[in-house]
Formats: C-alpha cells, structure tokens, sequence
C-alpha cells in the first residue's frame, strides 16, 4: 500500500521549520517530517554525526550544520541571513522536539524579532511518552534539566514539591545519584518512573514508591526521563463542615450553584456531598 503525502513538495513556504525526529527508533519520523527536510536548504542539528544516520536511512541530501549549545549564539546571525535570502531551513534536535531542553529557542526569538515565519513540524517528544506510560496525573509541570549547583537543586526541588501536579524532568545517567536522595527528601508518599532508552532495543521504565527509591548500582545507559506523580491530597478527617469550610462555601454561594460547590469541596475536604449541599442550601433560604 502507498501512502500519499498530504503536502507536496512545491508548496513548502521559505522559513525556519522546528522537526521533531525519533527519540531512538528511526521507523518513529512523520511523512511530513521527511519531505521537509528533503525539501530543506539546510538542516541545523546538535550532532552531525547523529543526525547523518537519520537522512542516510531516508536518503536525504540537505547540508547539515552543526547547531550546538556551545555555538547556537554565534550561528543565529549567519541562519537569519540565509533565511532572509528565502532559504528553507530545519532545526532538529538529537532526538525529539527541537527547543525543548535543547538548542533553538535562541533562534526561534530572533526569528520572531525578524518577522521570520515557523513552522512547527510535530513529532516525538520524550515528555509526552514519558507521561502518557506513567500512570499519573496527565496535568503536569515539564522542569527540563536541574542546575547543577546543589543549593540551586536544593532550592528547585523544594519548591516543585509544593505542587499537587505531576512533575517531568531529564536527567543525565552521571548526575542521577546525586539528585535520588534529593528526590526522596521532597517528594515522600510520591510515585515515580524513571524512562531509559525510550523506543531503543533496550527500553526500560523503571517503577517504584519514592520512600523505596534506592541509587542505581551502575550508571545507567542513556539520557533519563524522570516523571514523578502528583501530591496526594490530604483530606480534612472531620465529617462536619469546619468553620474555614463554611467561610469558603459563603465567598462561592453567589458565584456558584450548589451542585457546582458541593463537587468541588468534596475533592479536598472529608466531608459528605450531601452536608455540603445542605449547607449551600441553608445559605441560600437565608438570603
């Protein structure tokens, strides 16, 4: 069976288009994601060398130029020149969506600033995979990578852990001790998966309750997704409503429906939908 593109190549527009390419398994790339890059006058990348096995396997002649953290700054000048000039050019990523947690958003802004047109070419990303296999919350805050200085770690970690919403992060296989009894410091009561290798011959999601969280005993192979669940809410043991309860169902009374305030109290307080109920009720024969 052949499988006809939806756009052809001709109708590709002039600007910056951000691809997202396989997390580890080449077969992962969209149709759409390959004729860009055929159709691309150039193709920035963190890594010639990785990205080269991609465009051998799909025959893709596009020059490559080496987009890195230690460079991106120094490029951005020369790449807006050569967009401006009405070239076609793609920024891909070692592995997923460009920009996140990776180089590009330097130039995505000057871009922006040069009223330069970007295309999104949308594909695999780690953060969505990592949570969708998770089990947790999918409302969740991606935190990209930690600093590296322990007070900043520290610090970060100790806010995040206020809230209630499913956390991701990344993580490099050298740094992951080091962060563990961080985790384990923070996040008690919590639930997490550690993603390896995601959709490579070696894919690997390690699961466990972070009281139970223990340091690898060899570096594991491969950059690490981190997802961490969310806060368990605790609820109010009382079966009565209290008096901050009561103040709170007084300031929604006019805003709300009984119905509406009886479900949302429910979720973080003890107490029955029918006391709840009863109560907005009371309020409301007073007025």
């Amino acid at each position: 069976m052949t499988i006809k593109p939806q756009y052809k190549l001709k109708e590709y527009k002039n600007g910056l288009y951000l691809v997202s390419t396989p997390l580890g398994n080449l077969k992962d790339i969209t149709l759409r994601a390959i004729e860009v890059l055929e159709k691309s006058d150039y193709i920035l990348c963190e890594d010639t060398r990785v990205s080269k096995k991609l465009l051998d396997k799909y025959k893709i002649k596009s020059k490559l130029i080496s987009n890195h953290k230690f460079n991106e700054k120094k490029n951005v000048v020369k790449i807006i020149e050569y967009l401006k000039s009405g070239n076609i050019i793609s920024l891909i990523s070692d592995a997923g969506t460009p920009g996140i947690s990776d180089p590009g958003s330097i130039l995505v802004n000057e871009c922006i600033n040069n009223h330069i047109k970007i295309f999104p070419i949308p594909g695999p990303s780690a953060v969505a995979t990592a949570v969708s296999i998770s089990g947790f919350s999918d409302i969740f805050l991606f935190c990209g990578f930690f600093s590296e200085k322990k007070t900043q770690l520290n610090s970060d970690l100790k806010k995040l852990s206020e809230f209630n919403h499913t956390l991701v992060f990344f993580v490099s296989p050298k740094k992951i001790n080091k962060i563990i009894p961080e985790i384990r410091n923070n996040f008690a009561g919590r639930r997490i998966v550690f993603c390896r290798e995601i959709t490579k011959m070696f894919e690997e999601f390690i699961r466990t309750n972070i009281d139970e969280l223990e340091l690898f005993e060899k570096e594991p192979k491969g950059e690490l997704t981190v997802v961490i669940s969310e806060k368990k809410i605790v609820k109010n043991s009382s079966q009565k409503l209290s008096e901050s309860d009561k103040s709170i169902i007084k300031k929604m009374i006019n805003k709300l429906s009984t119905k509406e305030i009886s479900n949302i109290l429910n979720q973080y307080i003890n107490v029955p939908k029918k006391e709840i109920y009863n109560y907005c009720l009371d309020l409301k024969n007073e007025n």
